[in-house]
């Protein structure tokens, strides 16, 4: 990769990583499930009146888009406005890789190698090293969430793959839409309409500044340049650089939110990055170029055949079988 292009990937890194940050700001402002359906709303539009119509059936863009947009992000959102640390949490989401992979192998029959196999023992061994963590001075249900999150995110990946969106950009604008009534039902459901409201009402020029941030900065231009990178190169070269979310992350919250990494945190976030890094090892055959997924944070996904890329900040989109993210 030229060094612009290596700079311009490390720059996604960063945004996704402190996107983190930036969510544990808007908490302050927003309800969780208010806050992720303004999320959503500013990402669609305008967008969907300049993307055109849907390449795929519209049940995949549902389908992702309620796996996706209303489980992953729903549950990350609340379980970080319970109390999981920014650091912490962009870190749990990495175990999306071993999601995807488990399901992928239930789903699609692609067996993972002995190689990947190991990878996956490690990260769960990292999981289990940050609960422990957690569970010894933090709220382990914030912590429990965020997992649970992953996991959804790991079934909005193989959907994805299934969908094989021809054109991502689309997809992921079109995804953006599915989640945005579901996520308002359910604040005015569970959060109450008054909360909602009164959030509403107190909008602030920090709290617009989040929106856009979530919305503009780490979906549209991290996901735009992300998709743009895998196009001029192979996700080999491309994909590794997801890894460096949960380091900008950590040190981020570390130094906006005073959010204390101890030795057995970084423990955790060796063996988790290290066990992504091997499940995300393909050898042999012709690589195909990675699906893209959202997060609030990419991160790496392998399957057998394929490694999955994808940011926590926008819809999963592939590109072959299927192309996610932050």
């Amino acid at each position: 990769m030229r060094p612009v292009h290596i700079a311009l990937a490390a720059l996604v890194a960063a945004v996704w990583g402190v996107n983190f940050v930036v969510i544990e700001i808007g908490l302050d402002h927003f309800p969780p499930l208010l806050f992720s359906a303004l999320r959503f709303l500013a990402a669609a539009l305008p967008a969907v009146f300049l993307v055109g119509r849907p390449k795929v059936a519209w049940k995949w863009i549902v389908a992702v888009g309620l796996t996706l947009g209303v489980a992953k992000f729903g549950l990350l959102f609340t379980g970080m406005d319970l109390g999981a640390p920014a650091g912490l949490s962009s870190l749990i989401l990495q175990v999306q890789a071993v999601f995807t992979a488990l399901i992928a192998f239930v789903a699609l029959g692609e067996r993972p190698r002995p190689l990947q196999v190991a990878g996956m023992a490690v990260a769960l061994a990292g999981i289990g090293v940050a609960a422990y963590d957690e569970g010894a001075s933090g709220p382990l249900a914030g912590f429990c969430l965020c997992v649970a999150a992953a996991a959804c995110w790991g079934v909005s990946n193989v959907l994805t793959r299934k969908a094989a969106p021809p054109d991502a950009l689309n997809f992921m604008v079109w995804t953006c839409t599915v989640p945005v009534l579901p996520l308002i039902a359910l604040s005015l459901l569970l959060e109450g309409p008054d909360r909602d409201l009164a959030a509403l009402r107190a909008l602030d020029w920090t709290g617009a500044g989040v929106i856009v941030y979530v919305a503009w900065i780490t979906t549209v231009f991290g996901f735009g340049a992300w998709s743009w990178l895998l196009r001029r190169y192979p996700a080999s070269s491309v994909a590794p650089f997801s890894l460096l979310v949960p380091v900008f992350g950590m040190s981020s919250a570390a130094l906006f939110l005073d959010e204390s990494v101890t030795p057995l945190r970084w423990c955790a976030a060796a063996l988790l990055v290290g066990g992504v890094a091997l499940t995300s090892l393909r050898f042999g055959g012709a690589r195909r170029p990675a699906p893209v997924g959202p997060s609030d944070e990419p991160v790496l996904a392998a399957t057998a055949t394929d490694t999955v890329t994808a940011p926590d900040t926008a819809p999963a989109a592939a590109a072959a079988p299927g192309p996610s993210t932050r």
